[in-house]
């Protein structure tokens, strides 16, 4: 069955743009791939969603799927793989299954960026994460390492003092480039080291991560730390190459206009996605609310023909 609106994406634009879209009447399925709330719901903390003074992203992400699913929005759980237009709308293709829409909004958010490193991969689940709200609690009364310098890694660092023995942040630059409450609360707590200027080089152990190598930018020295736990917080990068024979790309991102509109009509892109200055949670639920909007209007237009 054909569904009015079909979303691919889970996070704050794609379950924005399904409430707006059955406000507007219409039918609504949504395809997310792992989990929803996409990379806000490794957040520890929101503070500057409009009318709630503190909530983790976790918390946020599950009161905006409740909302939407209530209102009848249809969910599955797949990996949108590639997306044709047909004379009738749109057809996905996913991993485990095919999905029509007459009108789409991409969301897909963004990935965790990795070092790319010896170790890596050997050690994801045995003491590499990304996510420290996901993999915290297996490291209370441990020294772990946060590999970063804005503001997810700060973050990270001060959720994990709560019950980690000590956390190292480590950034590759000399300075911070997070908001400045943060760097505050960063230095306002006992349990962590700051240490500057030092390039991740390898993770090391047995059977589990035992220490990090690193390399002084400046002095060219190794460093090795001792850890029981490592997060990497430097980024994220998008994953939209499978879009482009619909959409233009720049490295990477989904060019739109401002109605949230690509280079082919009926397909739109909403969140950190698309190409834009400002990622942040707000600005992702407006895109996602511009995009339905736009995408209704394009449904009236082409019903009205």
């Amino acid at each position: 069955m054909s569904a009015d609106i079909l979303i691919i994406g889970g996070g704050p634009a794609a379950l924005t743009a399904a409430l707006y879209s059955l406000r507007g009447g219409c039918s609504v399925k949504f395809l997310e791939k792992e989990a929803i709330g996409g990379q806000i719901a490794d957040s520890p903390r929101v503070e500057n969603y409009p009318t709630i003074s503190e909530i983790s992203g976790l918390e946020l992400s599950n009161q905006m799927f409740e909302q939407v699913t209530s209102l009848g929005a249809d969910f599955d759980m797949d990996d949108a793989q590639s997306i044709e237009k047909t004379p009738q709308g749109f057809l996905v293709h996913g991993t485990y299954g095919d999905y029509e829409g007459r009108a789409v909004i991409l969301a897909t958010g963004v990935k965790h960026r990795h070092l790319g490193i010896p170790g890596e991969d050997k050690f994801l689940g045995h003491g590499v994460s990304y996510c420290a709200v996901c993999d915290g609690s297996f490291y209370a009364g441990k020294d772990v390492v946060v590999i970063g310098d804005a503001n997810s890694a700060l973050q990270y660092a001060l959720f994990l003092s709560k019950t980690c023995h000590h956390v190292s942040l480590i950034t590759l630059f000399d300075c911070f480039f997070a908001d400045a409450p943060l760097v505050k609360a960063l230095g306002d707590c006992p349990n962590i080291s700051v240490t500057h200027c030092l390039s991740a080089q390898s993770f090391n152990g047995g059977s589990n991560l035992e220490s990090i190598t690193f390399q002084n930018t400046n002095t060219k020295e190794l460093v090795t730390v001792p850890c029981a736990g490592a997060f990497v917080a430097i980024g994220q990068i998008p994953d939209n190459d499978r879009f482009g024979n619909l959409v233009d790309l720049d490295r990477g991102y989904i060019v739109t206009d401002e109605d949230m509109a690509t280079r082919t009509p009926g397909l739109f892109a909403a969140g950190d996605c698309r190409k834009k200055k400002w990622r942040q949670v707000i600005t992702a639920c407006g895109d996602g609310a511009t995009a339905s909007l736009s995408a209704q209007h394009y449904l009236s237009v082409i019903s009205s023909k």
